[in-house]
């Protein structure tokens, strides 16, 4: 990463103070004042791991004030950390087995980093099914996630991949650079492309055989979900092999409400690729990314809570929370709160869990 900071008067190392400022997440830490005040607090050992300079003649630690984390996390390269935090957890990953990988993208917006001149700092993200956070990109101002897209992925390896998306990502640009890439992806079809949402639509699909079944019952209330697919000779999208119809039918035993919804989604997957059990799986496991990451974030981190707006700031601490939702989940945690508390209690967990020490 490039360090931000003038030449003169470095005294502590560019990776001691972000790897202080992840080891503090690694605990808990949810704001600024709260990762300055754990490195303010470590011991000496710990500090000495960490890489902070050591006096030649009488031995003791030098620890950062904490305006001088401040200072440097504010003026961080937000994409420079991102693709380091990508690498590091890519890295610490567990091989991928046979078959494609799923690979969910979707759009998360920082509430609380809303002033009275600025709107909100909003972060595309993309994460396999498992919650493991690849990359991440802010999106410009006065702009939307389109033009984001291919930049996030463009460090990502997307060879033996599929890609998921909300509708908004159904661009033709996408699946162009998708398939260039080496990707399959499944994109979901509704209103703002008229001609292929009416196309797709409108097949005969009372007529064609039920691909997929199955049926949940959780959380006070039963789920079905049926998928049919279709092949497809000739489909205006980059590709496009095969249309999908999933129809969810839910009752809530509460209000005893029965509500029913009709998706329509095309993918570059040929016919016989993949069952429908595994095209089933992979468009339900594309929320995994509101529940693995975006709901963790929100309400483990309270990050929507977060009144943080300086410079890049916002986005610099989405993404050291990414790395300790992404350690965590590697180290075999399911339950992110009870793996930060069970980390908090000792000094030596979150250096271990970073790699620092054995």
């Amino acid at each position: 990463m490039p360090d931000p900071r003038g030449v003169r008067g470095r005294r502590y190392r560019l990776s001691a103070l972000v790897a202080a400022a992840a080891a503090g997440v690694l605990t808990g830490a949810r704001s600024l004042t709260a990762i300055t005040e754990w490195i303010s607090d470590i011991p000496a050992w710990a500090c000495r791991v960490l890489g902070f300079p050591t006096d030649p003649l009488c031995g003791t630690v030098s620890v950062p004030h904490p305006h001088t984390v401040r200072r440097l996390l504010v003026q961080l390269d937000g994409d420079a950390l991102d693709r380091a935090i990508g690498a590091f957890l890519t890295a610490g990953a567990t091989p991928a087995g046979p078959g494609l990988r799923a690979i969910a993208v979707d759009r998360k917006a920082l509430r609380g980093s809303r002033t009275r001149t600025t709107g909100h700092v909003t972060l595309l993200a993309a994460t396999d099914h498992t919650g493991h956070v690849l990359a991440q990109r802010q999106v410009a101002d006065k702009s939307n996630e389109i033009p984001a897209f291919q930049r996030l992925l463009d460090g990502v390896d997307l060879t033996g991949t599929v890609i998921t998306a909300d509708a908004l990502h159904t661009q033709h640009a996408h699946g162009t650079y998708l398939r260039e890439r080496g990707a399959h992806y499944i994109a979901q079809v509704k209103a703002n492309h008229p001609g292929l949402f009416d196309r797709v639509r409108r097949l005969p699909w009372r007529d064609i055989t039920l691909d997929h079944h199955d049926r949940t019952r959780a959380h006070h209330r039963l789920e079905i979900r049926r998928l049919k697919i279709a092949a497809f000779a000739h489909l205006d999208y980059p590709d496009a092999a095969q249309a999908l119809q999933v129809v969810r039918w839910r009752k809530d035993f509460t209000s005893g409400k029965l509500t029913i919804e009709r998706a329509y989604l095309i993918t570059s997957l040929p016919p016989g690729a993949v069952t429908g059990a595994q095209l089933a799986d992979w468009i339900r496991g594309h929320w995994k990314i509101e529940n693995l990451l975006h709901h963790v974030r929100d309400r483990t981190f309270r990050e929507d809570d977060s009144k943080i707006h300086a410079g890049g700031l916002p986005r610099i601490m989405a993404g050291l929370r990414n790395l300790a939702i992404g350690v965590h989940r590697q180290n075999g945690h399911t339950n992110i709160a009870a793996a930060l508390r069970h980390t908090a209690r000792d000094w030596r967990r979150p250096l271990a869990a970073l790699g620092l020490t054995g």
